[in-house]
């Protein structure tokens, strides 16, 4: 499988990539597809859908069903007003009036989509079934589909295609597939990372648009660190956590209006902390690789376009997303990114590690060492548990992603140091993350079943 850093790093909206991102694309293809059929759409007069596993466990706290319901009337998390989107769930919920693809009137409503939290899909526990009924209630067609992580959404019968034959059918199209690949391609044409993953890039776009789309992508970041640095209030949800970011900003700015390197490391946590407010608050984010992640990345970016003296920031921010989506590309391909499936050592773990190889380049590092920089950083975040209480992307979830944006960051220092040569590679990290997340209990993979989220949940949560 060829992952683009367009797959990895996409726009959309909080709170969840797989939970928020993906049923939202996967509800729209759904009744696209579904009223573009000659033989089917005709005859469509109303639509079931039910959850399984961990979407269906922590759905309420992650939007989920607003983001089917969105999804179903046809909008895309990439363009959709997250305000005015949920206001029109909370009138369909109270009224009815769901428009399927944006035309055809059905009953469904998010309060009679069905949860099925104890049961989980063998092919990966954020599963999910659409069902077709015609005027008298009999199905039609049925699709299940599945969201693993990062807003990629999965058809069934992709998932039950093999490995050696999405091998086969990407044959020639790749010119690395795993970490030492990587490094031997880097070797043999003298070139950095970025530059191994702009000639991916190159598969299926020109360079003109890989760097118009990457700047998109920094720049809809940088937003969102600018608006979470202003935003202040209540975070939605029942935990009553207040926003932190602003205050936090006002007080910074005023001891440290230069924003001196020595205060750097508290300016690119204020940098992640506010992504991840305004991640929670349903706000407009990029996916990096996942939503429970966004604020990693662009706060090691901030810091390198900030600190990083003599280089265009723009060219920092292109050659910084490129090298994070090669590092990336590999957790997708050969572990997951997805916190349902392997826990947060997935999600905060992946865009830690692609943090830290970003910046290692960016800073001059030599293949070797950005390597190094991206094993380092997952090596100190296996076993990493998605627990979040509420099931809301809140606690833990907005501090960790601070705390690893400075993991990411000594990191790449540690790596910077040395010379390349280290004893655990890159794959053989990766590969352990796996088996790590396979071996974990899923009381700790997202599914509000264990830790924080049971050993410390507010009265106010447990009455509602």
């Amino acid at each position: 499988m060829s992952i683009s850093l367009f797959d990895l790093f996409r726009i959309g909206i909080g709170p969840s990539s797989s939970h928020t991102v993906g049923p939202m694309r996967a509800a729209a293809v759904f009744a696209r597809d579904l009223l573009a059929d000659p033989e089917l759409g005709p005859r469509v007069a109303d639509v079931a859908v039910h959850l399984y596993g961990s979407l269906a466990a922590t759905g309420h706290g992650h939007g989920t069903l607003d983001a089917i319901i969105m999804g179903l009337e046809g909008h895309d998390p990439e363009t959709v007003d997250p305000l005015a989107g949920r206001e029109r769930v909370a009138r369909i919920d109270a009224e009815g009036g769901l428009l399927l693809d944006g035309t055809l009137p059905v009953t469904l409503r998010p309060s009679t989509i069905a949860l099925h939290p104890l049961i989980v899909q063998p092919q990966h526990p954020n599963a999910m079934t659409f069902i077709a009924l015609d005027a008298d209630g009999e199905e039609l067609t049925r699709r299940t589909m599945f969201s693993i992580g990062g807003g990629f959404v999965v058809d069934e019968a992709d998932m039950d295609q093999s490995a050696a034959q999405a091998a086969a059918e990407d044959e020639g199209q790749d010119i690395f597939t795993t970490g030492d690949e990587l490094l031997r391609v880097c070797e043999e044409r003298g070139i950095s990372l970025s530059e191994a993953m702009l000639m991916r890039e190159r598969q299926w776009r020109s360079d003109e648009e890989i760097r118009a789309g990457a700047l998109q992508i920094w720049h809809t970041m940088r937003d969102c660190i600018d608006r979470g640095t202003h935003a202040t209030g209540i975070l939605p949800g029942g935990l009553d956590v207040k926003r932190r970011a602003a205050s936090w900003y006002d007080s910074l700015s005023a001891e440290d209006p230069a924003r001196l390197p020595m205060n750097s490391f508290e300016w690119v946590s204020l940098a992640a902390l506010a992504v991840n407010e305004e991640n929670a608050a349903g706000g407009r984010v990029v996916t990096a690789p996942t939503n429970g992640a966004a604020g990693i990345i662009p706060a090691v970016l901030f810091f390198a376009t900030r600190y990083i003296e003599g280089v265009d920031p723009d060219e920092i921010a292109v050659r910084f997303l490129l090298t994070a989506a090669a590092i990336g590309s590999l957790y997708k391909e050969h572990a997951s990114i997805s916190g349902a499936e392997v826990g947060c050592q997935g999600e905060v773990g992946s865009a830690c590690s692609m943090a830290a190889a970003a910046l290692c380049e960016v800073m001059g590092g030599k293949p070797a060492q950005v390597e190094n920089a991206a094993e380092i950083a997952m090596e100190h975040n296996l076993g990493l548990t998605c627990d979040p209480i509420g099931g809301l992307v809140q606690i833990p979830c907005i501090e960790r992603n601070a705390m690893a944006a400075v993991k990411a960051i000594t990191a790449a220092r540690f790596a910077l140091r040395g010379t390349g040569d280290h004893f655990v590679s890159l794959d053989t990290v990766i590969e352990t993350m796996r088996q790590t997340g396979k071996d974990m209990s899923d009381r700790y993979k997202e599914t509000a079943m264990g830790g924080l989220a049971v050993t410390a949940v507010p009265v106010s949560v447990v009455d509602c």
